[in-house]
């Protein structure tokens, strides 16, 4: 996509079925408040999670039905060896950044990151 017809930053929810779109927020308000340790990169968020059971199927599922909403996400899970933490890294072009620190907080409601370096 050229930089003239990029999507706008802003969640098109639309995108997913409304039958979903309350199950997919409260998953992932669940999800988020999960995180141990936030990284912040210069274009976007690292985020860890414990190596629990379900946190896996969980980051999928999310970057499932979110890649629909928000197409100018970049999303990167990384599985670390010998039962690590798992890394979901949320990235984009300018001002994303930002928008990712709002939209987590509003579905966390907190006002910072857990952890964050």
């Amino acid at each position: 996509m050229t930089e003239t017809n990029q999507s706008p930053l802003a969640c098109d929810m639309t995108a997913i079925a409304h039958e979903q779109r309350q199950t997919h927020l409260a998953a992932s308000r669940e999800l988020f408040l999960r995180i141990r340790e936030t990284h912040e990169l210069s274009d976007g968020y690292n985020f860890q999670f414990a190596d629990e059971p379900d946190v896996l199927s969980r980051l999928v599922e999310f970057v499932t039905l979110e890649k629909l909403c928000c197409p100018f996400l970049n999303f990167a899970i990384e599985i670390e060896a010998e039962n690590g933490p798992v890394w979901l890294r949320l990235t984009g072009r300018d001002g994303v950044k930002a928008f990712i620190r709002e939209e987590i907080s509003g579905l966390t409601g907190l006002t910072g990151f857990a952890g964050q370096t």
